[in-house]
């Protein structure tokens, strides 16, 4: 079983080249950062993970840009596997993303997972570009032009969404055809088709070892359904905070399908965060 680490802020402060030199050593199998490039003071909806007073945490608005994060995380491992978790694809440029995710995916010898999501909130993505009421047909149509871009030596497109003539963008992911994409959702019946179409995996947040499995089950019926090999795809457990942090949890998302569970850091700075990473090693990775 893999073991990731979710790294909240992955900053000056706490920076992710020492963070994930560290994990790595410790033999976790991956690091991942979150995104958000603005939270609007006001909004209409809540943020998911807020306190009981409805306050949203510090850390959402001070994160830094996943992928530079990424980067310099990358430029101090050789191993472990860097990855998005998630990255809300509405809110970004989907061309300038595509030769951002070429670059670091080449550059760190084809160690990238690109989890990738909606979002939540609808003013951030109104304001950065997201279509918000359709935002995951918007995000379907981002990823289709990418593999394009990722793909062809001479890349055209023509979707709802984005629409190019023939171009040239290098350099491509040695990742072939392209980093694994994974799905970042809840189980509901839409998300889990969104897999078995057009994804490479799921990246879920539940609430019990038995939701998750009955999401891979279903998965893998509507996969074989649609001619995909029910048995291709990256099943991993997005953890939240204080979730699934014994061997025996772990050991059990094993049992129904998990290839992998990325654990959530809670420390903030570069101390703690290297102290609980010391402790978690010890009780999971034993």
């Amino acid at each position: 079983m893999k073991i990731g680490l979710m790294h909240l802020t992955p900053y000056s402060k706490a920076d992710p080249a020492i963070v994930a030199r560290r994990a790595e050593e410790l033999g976790f199998d991956s690091y991942w950062v979150g995104d958000h490039t603005i939270i609007p003071i006001k909004s209409r909806v809540q943020y998911p993970g807020a306190k009981h007073d409805g306050r949203e945490p510090d850390y959402l608005w001070q994160l830094p840009d996943l992928l530079m994060a990424l980067a310099r995380a990358g430029a101090t491992t050789s191993r472990i596997k860097l990855g998005t978790g998630i990255c809300l694809i509405p809110e970004r440029n989907p061309i300038l993303t595509a030769k951002q995710v070429a670059t670091l995916d080449d550059a760190c010898g084809g160690r990238f997972l690109f989890g990738i999501g909606a979002g939540w909130n609808p003013e951030e993505s109104t304001i950065l570009g997201g279509d918000f009421e359709h935002r995951w047909s918007q995000v379907k149509d981002y990823i289709a032009a990418m593999k394009v871009l990722w793909r062809d030596d001479i890349s055209e497109y023509h979707g709802r969404y984005v629409d190019f003539p023939s171009v040239r963008c290098f350099p491509k992911p040695l990742s072939k055809p392209h980093p694994p994409i994974l799905i970042g959702s809840v189980n509901n019946p839409r998300a889990l088709k969104r897999v078995a179409e057009w994804g490479d995996g799921w990246l879920p947040v539940v609430q019990s070892v038995d939701e998750f499995a009955d999401g891979v089950k279903r998965i893998k019926v509507m996969a074989k359904d649609t001619g995909r090999d029910p048995d291709g795809f990256d099943f991993s457990v997005f953890a939240l905070e204080g979730q699934w942090r014994s061997a025996n949890q772990i050991r059990e998302f094993e049992q129904v399908g998990a290839n992998r569970v990325v654990l959530w850091l809670v420390g903030q700075e570069l101390n703690s965060i290297l102290h609980e990473m010391e402790d978690l090693a010890g009780t999971v990775l034993a």
